[in-house]
C-alpha cells in the first residue's frame, strides 16, 4: 500500500497545473464570444488568442504524456515488488491502468469535438437529412462515451471495495478474533464466492453483439406521500432494482432477472394489476349478467376501465398480457376435453375444406376491393387474413354446457364449429410463420416476386410436414403412452388432487412446447392434449371438474387483457365509419361462410350451416397480435392498424347478439342450453 500511495503522489503531481488552468476556462469562453461576435478584439489579439490556446492544449498533451510514463513506470515498479501478492499486484495494476484509460478517453473526447465541429460547418444548414445524419453521430458517440464511463466507474467501485476489504484484512491481522468473528468471516468468503459463481455478466458480455444498440433511458422511482417513507423505500429499490426504467420511445422496463440472484424480490406492480383486476371484474360481471349479457364482456369492461384509455392504472401491461395467455391455454385444452377423436373423425373434410375455402375468398374479395381503393396487394392480403379468422375462446364459452342432442346421423354444430375453429388456429400459426417472408415481398422489388413465392412455398411445405409430424406424434401418444401415463396418474393422485391438476398440465405445457417447436401454433397443442385425454372415457368430468376453476380464473385475466386495447374515444370519433365496417365484415363472413357449407354439408345437416355461419361471423382477437407485427414492419399504417382494433371489438361485441339469434331460429327449444 506503501507503493501504492508514493505512486500515485508522483502520478497526481504533474496534474496539479490542471487545477489552476480550470479557472481560466470561463475566461476562454468569454473571448471565444468576442472573437465569434467581433467586439473589439483586434486581428493580431485574435491571432495571438488564437496561439495562445494552441500553446495551452499541446502542453496538456505534453503533459498527459508525462503522466502516462510515470504511470507505466509506476506498474512496472509494483510488478517488481516482491514484498506485494500476487493478487495486490493486480489490484494495483489494474488501478494504474483505469487512470490511463481516463486520459486516453479525455484526450478522444478533444478531437472528436473538433471534428464533430468541423463536420457541422461542414454541412448545409437548409438540409434536414444532414442535420439529422450530423445528429445520430452525435448521439452515437454520446452512448459509447456512456458506456465506457458506466464501465469504468464499475471498476472504480470495484477498486474502491477491494481497497476497503484490504483494510478490514490488516485490521483482523492485527487483533485476534473471536470464534463467532471468524465463523463470519468464512460465511462473508464463501457469500462473495457464491456471489462471483452465479453472477452474470450480461452487460459486458452483450454489448459487443452485433445488433445490439445503446440508448438513454430514465430510471423513475415511485413517490410516496410520507417523504420519510419515500426516502426509505427509494434506498431499497435503489438497491433491489425494482425501479422503471423508460427510454426515448416511451417504452417502459421492469426487472426480469436481478443481478443478485440470492435476494427474492416481487414486481408488486404486477401484484397491484391483478389484484385489481381481480376485485373490478367482479361487478363488471354481475353488471352484465343482470342486463343479459355473458359475463367476459364484463372483463373486457373492467380492461378498458383500468387500461391506457380508462384509469391507466395498469402497469404490467405486458406481463397481464401473457398471463391471460394461459387462460386461452386451458380453455382450449377443456375444448378438446369435449372434443372426441371419434367426433374428429367425422367432421375433417368439413373442418379442413371449410376455413381453407373462406380465407381464400376472403383473400379474393380484399384483393378486388384493394384493387379498387388503390390499396397495396400485401396489404390486401394481410388485411383479408386477419379478418378471416375467428376467435376460438369466444366460440369455446358459448359452446361450454351446450347441448349435444343431434339426430343419429346428423352432423353436431358444436362439433363442426369447434373443427373449424382449430383448423383456423392451424392457419394462425401458418400465416404468423409466413408473415416475415410476405413482409419481405411487399418490400422487394417486381424482378424477385418469383422468389419470394417460391419462398413462401417451401414455407407451407415445411409447416404441413410440421403438421403431419405433430398429428405422427399424437397417434403414438394415444396408442402407447396416454392410457399408462392417465392410469399411473390417477393411482398417484387419490385423495391429493394437486397431483392430478400438476400431471395434467405439465402434459398440456409438453403438447404446446411440441407444438411450438415444430413452427406450429401453441393453441393446437393445447386443443390436441384435450382431445388425448379425452379417449380415456370417463375420466373427463374428473379432469374437467379440476381445471374449470383454474381456467376460469386465467380467462378472467384474457378478457381484460383484450379490454387493454380498447379506445372508446377513437370508437367515439369515427363511430359512423367503425359501425359500416363492422357490419360489413360480419355480414361477409356469414354469408361466405353459409355459402362454403351450404356447399360441403351433408344434404341432411343443412340446416346447422346458419348456427356455424353466426359462430363465425366475428374477427379474432389474435389479429391484435397480428395487427401489432404488422404496423411495426410498415406492413399497415397506424390508421390501419386503429380501424383493425375497433372492428375487432365491435364484431365480438355483436357476436353473441347473432349466436342468440342463430340458436333461437334453428335449434329446437328444449335443445337451447348454452353457456350464454
Amino acid at each position: 500500500m506503501k507503493v501504492l500511495g508514493r505512486s500515485f503522489f508522483w502520478v497526481l503531481f504533474p496534474v496539479l497545473p490542471w487545477a489552476v488552468q480550470a479557472v481560466e476556462h470561463e475566461e476562454v469562453a468569454q473571448r471565444v464570444i468576442k472573437l465569434h461576435r467581433g467586439r473589439g478584439v483586434a486581428a493580431t489579439q485574435s491571432r495571438q488568442w488564437v496561439r495562445d490556446s494552441c500553446r495551452k492544449l499541446s502542453g496538456l498533451l505534453r503533459q498527459k504524456n508525462a503522466v502516462l510514463n510515470k504511470l507505466k513506470n509506476a506498474i512496472g515498479a509494483v510488478e517488481k515488488d516482491v514484498g506485494l501478492s500476487d493478487e495486490e499486484k493486480l489490484f494495483q495494476v489494474h488501478t494504474f491502468e483505469i487512470f490511463q484509460k481516463e486520459l486516453n478517453e479525455s484526450e478522444n473526447s478533444v478531437f472528436q469535438a473538433i471534428y464533430g465541429l468541423q463536420r457541422a460547418l461542414q454541412g448545409d444548414y437548409r438540409d434536414v437529412v444532414n442535420m439529422k445524419e450530423s445528429s445520430r453521430q452525435r448521439l452515437e458517440a454520446l452512448r459509447e462515451a456512456a458506456i465506457k464511463e458506466e464501465t469504468e466507474y464499475m471498476e472504480l467501485l470495484a477498486a474502491e471495495k477491494h481497497q476497503v476489504e484490504a483494510l478490514k484484512n490488516m485490521q483482523h491481522q492485527n487483533q485476534s478474533l473471536s470464534m463467532l468473528d471468524e465463523i463470519l468471516e468464512d460465511v462473508r468468503k464463501a457469500a462473495d464466492r457464491l456471489e462471483e459463481e452465479i453472477e452474470e455478466h450480461a452487460f459486458d458480455d452483450n454489448k459487443s453483439v452485433k445488433g445490439v444498440n445503446f440508448e438513454a433511458v430514465l430510471r423513475v422511482e415511485e413517490e410516496e406521500a410520507n417523504s420519510k417513507q419515500n426516502i426509505t423505500k427509494r434506498e431499497v429499490e435503489d438497491d433491489l432494482g425494482l425501479s422503471m426504467l423508460i427510454d426515448s420511445q416511451n417504452n417502459q422496463y421492469i426487472l426480469t432477472k436481478p443481478r443478485d440472484s440470492t435476494i427474492p424480490r416481487a414486481d408488486h406492480h404486477f401484484i397491484k394489476d391483478i389484484v385489481t383486476i381481480g376485485m373490478l371484474s367482479l361487478p363488471c360481471g354481475w353488471l352484465c349478467t343482470a342486463i343479459g349479457l355473458p359475463t367476459m364482456f364484463g372483463y373486457i369492461i373492467c380492461g378498458v376501465l383500468l387500461g391506457p384509455s380508462g384509469l391507466n392504472s395498469i402497469k404490467s401491461i405486458v406481463q397481464v398480457e401473457t398471463l391471460g395467455e394461459f387462460g386461452v391455454f386451458f380453455t382450449l385444452f377443456l375444448v378438446g376435453l369435449e372434443f372426441s377423436p371419434e367426433k374428429l373423425r367425422k367432421v375433417w373434410k368439413i373442418s379442413l375444406q371449410g376455413p381453407c375455402y373462406m380465407t381464400l375468398l376472403m383473400i379474393a374479395f380484399g384483393l378486388l376491393w384493394g384493387h379498387l381503393l388503390r390499396i397495396k396487394p400485401t396489404q390486401s392480403v394481410f388485411i383479408s387474413t386477419c379478418l378471416s379468422l375467428s376467435s376460438t375462446p369466444l366460440v369455446s364459452r358459448f359452446l361450454m354446457g351446450s347441448a349435444r342432442g343431434d339426430k343419429e346421423g346428423d352432423v353436431d354444430y358444436s362439433t363442426v364449429l369447434l373443427g373449424m375453429l382449430v383448423t383456423q388456429d392451424v392457419q394462425l400459426g401458418l400465416f404468423m410463420a409466413v408473415m416475415p417472408t410476405l413482409i419481405q415481398a411487399g418490400a422487394s422489388a417486381s424482378s424477385s416476386i418469383v422468389v419470394e413465392v417460391l419462398r413462401i412455398l417451401v414455407l407451407v411445405g415445411q409447416i404441413l410436414f410440421s403438421l403431419a409430424a405433430v398429428f405422427l406424434l399424437c397417434l403414438v401418444i394415444k396408442k402407447y403412452l396416454i392410457g399408462p401415463y392417465y392410469r399411473k396418474l390417477h393411482m398417484e393422485s387419490k385423495g391429493n388432487k394437486e397431483i392430478l391438476i400438476l400431471g395434467i398440465s405439465a402434459f398440456i405445457f409438453l403438447m404446446l412446447t411440441v407444438t411450438e417447436l415444430l413452427d406450429v401454433s401453441m393453441e393446437l397443442g393445447c386443443f390436441l392434449a384435450g382431445a388425448l385425454i379425452s379417449s380415456q372415457g370417463p375420466v373427463v368430468t374428473e379432469i374437467a371438474t379440476s381445471i374449470e376453476p383454474i381456467r376460469d380464473f386465467l380467462a378472467i385475466v384474457f378478457f381484460a387483457s383484450i379490454g387493454l386495447h380498447v379506445f372508446p374515444t377513437f370508437v367515439a370519433y369515427e363511430l359512423t365509419v367503425l359501425v359500416f365496417l363492422t357490419l360489413s365484415v360480419v355480414v361477409m363472413k356469414f354469408l361466405l361462410a353459409a355459402l362454403v357449407l351450404s356447399l360441403i354439408l351433408p344434404r341432411s345437416s343443412q340446416y346447422i350451416k346458419w348456427i356455424v355461419s353466426a359462430g363465425l361471423a366475428q374477427v379474432s382477437e389474435f389479429s391484435f397480435v397480428l395487427g401489432s407485427r404488422a404496423r411495426r414492419a410498415g406492413v399497415i399504417s397506424r390508421e390501419v392498424y386503429l380501424l383493425i382494433l375497433s372492428v375487432t371489438t365491435l364484431s365480438l361485441l355483436l357476436a353473441p347478439v347473432l349466436w342468440r339469434a342463430a340458436i333461437s331460429r334453428c335449434v329446437p327449444r328444449p335443445e337451447r342450453r348454452s353457456s350464454l
